[in-house]
């Protein structure tokens, strides 16, 4: 087989089938290679989106504490129930 082991000339026969083995192989193999990393691309973002949504929840939920902490301080330095 030359200088090359039977894993080199697997490789070359693979890209001379996939370059040659019919019309459009190539074109739909990068088309769903785009689609992969668009579909990639698209869960980071929606991870992202997640995790700021649980932050401002997590932002708003503090600070209604908060609120709600020095509403009941207040009351208590004024002596009034509600």
């Amino acid at each position: 087989m030359g200088a090359f082991s039977i894993w080199h000339w697997l490789i070359v026969l693979v890209v001379v089938l996939l370059l040659f083995g019919g019309s459009g192989k190539i074109s739909t193999l990068m088309g769903d290679l785009a689609k992969g990393i668009k579909s990639f691309k698209k869960g980071l973002k929606d991870e992202d989106d997640e995790a700021a949504i649980a932050s401002e929840k997590a932002q708003a939920i503090e600070s209604r504490r908060e609120a709600t902490q020095a509403q009941a301080e207040t009351r208590e330095k004024t002596g009034t129930e509600s």
